[in-house]
C-alpha cells in the first residue's frame, strides 16, 4: 500500500512471534525463571496476572488483553489468583499449550519475538526495559487475537501451526498500534514513522530511496521550511533528514545481500550511488565490513545454522 512506509520496515524486519508457552489455570499460581532471549512477551487473555522483572519497580499487574514487552531483561516472574493463598508452581519450559474448562480460569500467553538481525537494535532501541500495552481498556483486535491465539494452540486443530504464525505476525502489529498511541516513544525510527507532520517526506523517501533527495525538497512536502523541517525531523528519528535516508538504503542493501544474488554495482545503482565503489565505500562506513564481506559472512552463519534462508552463490 503506497503511502504506508510502516509496512515497509516491518516487511524489512521480518519479524516473527513465536509463541513457546501458554496456560489456563484456576486458583493461585506461579510461574518464574531465567530469560534467554532479548525480547519477550507476556500477554493475558483472560483474568488478570502480576509481572515482575528486573528493573521493574513492584509488580505490573495485567488484565485480559494486555501485554507486557520485556525488553533484555534476565529473569521473570509472573504470578496469578489469590494472594492470600499458596501458589502452584508452574514450568513453563514443559507445560506447553494447556487448557482448562473453569470460566474463571487465567488465561496467559508467552513466548519471545524473533526480529531480522539486519534492525534488531533498531527495534530494541525503539522499546524501553518493560513495554507495558494495555489493550484492556481500549477497544482493539489485540485481546480477541489473544484469545484466538491460544485457542489454536491448545486446541490441536489441523493447519494450527501456520493459524499460530499469521495470528502472530498481526498480535506484534496490533502491539505496535496500541503502544504507539499509549507510550512516549523515544526518537528513532518508529517515532519519525509515525509522525503525521513528517509523514509526506518520509513517504518519498521509503518509496524511491535511490532518488538524489534534497534537504529543500523533503521540506517542501512536508510544507515546511528547510530550517523547521531538519529540526522536526532530528528531534523525532535522533538523525538529520539525509542520514537517516542513508541508513533506510543501508538496511535495503543488507536485505537484498542476504537473499538475492544480484551483483554488487546493481544493488547499489538501485539505491542512488553513481559507482559500485561509492556504494561499497558507503555500506563499508555504515556496516564495518564490504558488501561481499558481508555477503559472505552472513550466508556462511545460516549453512551453519541450519537455516532455511535461500543460499545462493557469491558474486565472482
Amino acid at each position: 500500500m503506497r503511502g504506508d512506509p510502516l509496512s515497509g520496515v516491518l516487511d524489512l524486519i521480518e519479524i516473527q512471534g513465536l509463541m513457546s508457552s501458554g496456560f489456563a489455570v484456576d486458583g493461585s499460581w506461579i510461574a518464574q525463571g531465567a530469560l534467554d532471549h532479548p525480547l519477550k512477551f507476556v500477554a493475558v487473555a483472560r483474568g488478570r496476572a502480576r509481572v515482575t522483572t528486573d528493573g521493574c519497580n513492584g509488580p505490573v499487574i495485567l488484565d485480559a488483553g494486555d501485554v507486557a514487552l520485556l525488553n533484555h531483561r534476565s529473569w521473570l516472574t509472573v504470578r496469578g489468583g489469590p494472594e492470600d493463598e499458596p501458589p502452584v508452581e508452574i514450568d513453563v519450559t514443559r507445560v506447553g499449550f494447556t487448557s482448562l474448562e473453569e470460566d474463571g480460569a487465567d488465561v496467559v500467553l508467552g513466548g519471545h519475538i524473533d526480529l531480522n538481525p539486519i534492525v534488531r537494535e533498531l527495534f530494541t532501541h525503539t522499546l524501553p526495559p518493560v513495554g507495558l500495552v494495555r489493550a484492556s481498556a481500549t477497544d482493539t483486535p489485540l485481546r480477541d487475537r489473544l484469545v484466538h491465539l491460544f485457542d489454536e494452540a491448545a486446541g490441536g486443530r489441523i493447519g494450527s501451526s501456520f493459524a499460530i504464525r499469521q495470528h502472530g505476525q498481526l498480535l506484534l502489529l496490533d502491539m505496535l498500534r496500541v503502544y504507539i498511541h499509549q507510550a512516549e516513544i523515544p526518537p528513532g525510527w518508529l517515532r519519525v514513522l509515525t509522525d503525521e507532520r513528517l509523514h509526506p517526506a518520509v513517504v518519498l523517501m521509503h518509496e524511491d530511496p535511490g532518488k538524489p533527495w534534497r534537504l529543500e525538497t523533503l521540506a517542501q512536502a512536508a510544507t515546511m521550511s528547510r530550517t523547521s523541517f531538519a529540526t522536526l525531523f532530528r528531534t523525532a528519528a535522533g538523525m538529520p533528514p539525509l542520514a537517516y535516508l542513508n541508513r533506510w538504503r543501508m538496511l535495503l542493501a543488507q536485505r537484498a545481500l542476504r537473499a538475492g544474488d544480484d551483483r554488487i554495482g546493481a544493488i547499489g545503482a538501485t539505491l542512488g550511488y553513481t559507482s559500485e565503489s561509492a556504494f561499497s565505500t558507503a555500506f563499508k562506513r555504515e556496516v564495518g565490513e564490504s558488501p561481499l564481506r558481508y555477503r559472505s559472512r552472513v550466508r556462511s552463519q545460516a549453512v551453519a545454522a541450519g537455516s532455511d534462508e535461500p543460499l545462493t552463490a557469491q558474486e565472482p
